[in-house]
């Protein structure tokens, strides 16, 4: 009962209205979150340029694999290009890390070293710390074909003894089909 003089007005019940709408706004900033966190990260893997050959365990680069590590600089050296190399990846062999040296120089980074048959490794790395950015591997004949698989999914040929001017260039996506272009240089 209501003491009287007292008009009691009824309020309508917004319970539903607020609640759709912090959902919807729960949804969208989900939503823009998720967008956020696309990204695509691009890997360009070479071999390792010309080796001497002879009987050295670890052989430097023939003078002809030191004009290929020069190319490569000149290809990828501007830093002042969206899309730059950020990171560059070589094995501890001496003939990897040569082969970077020119566009290592060139963009002022310091290549980080990471054992040879580490592929997991390295692509676990690649995923975490360089994600929707661009980074070089240097790697070896053996070891380009299993980087692509791991890091794509995408099987390439096996790259013959003899064969130093490929290069490719692979599009890791967050979300989606992974991309690959292979190109000569």
């Amino acid at each position: 009962m209501h003491a009287p003089g007292i008009t009691r007005q009824r309020r309508p019940f917004l319970a539903p209205i607020w609640l759709g709408a912090l959902l919807l706004i729960a949804l969208v900033a989900i939503a823009y979150a998720a967008y956020r966190s696309l990204s695509t990260t691009t890997v360009v893997i070479v071999r390792h340029a010309e080796k001497q050959l002879g009987s050295i365990e670890d052989p430097p680069l023939a003078p002809a694999g030191e004009q290929r590590a020069r190319q490569l600089a000149r290809m990828f050296g501007s830093d002042s290009s969206p899309g730059g190399i950020q990171a560059i990846y070589v094995t501890d062999a001496r003939r990897t890390q040569q082969t970077a040296a020119p566009l290592a120089e060139r963009l002022k980074i310091k290549p980080s070293v990471v054992p040879a048959r580490d592929v997991a490794g390295l692509v676990s790395r690649i995923r975490r710390q360089h994600r929707g950015g661009t980074v070089l591997v240097v790697a070896h004949g053996n070891t380009v074909p299993e980087l692509i698989r791991e890091l794509t999914g995408l099987e390439v040929p096996p790259i013959g003894e003899d064969e130093y001017g490929d290069l490719y260039i692979l599009s890791v996506p967050s979300l989606g089909n992974p991309g690959l272009v292979r190109l000569r240089y």
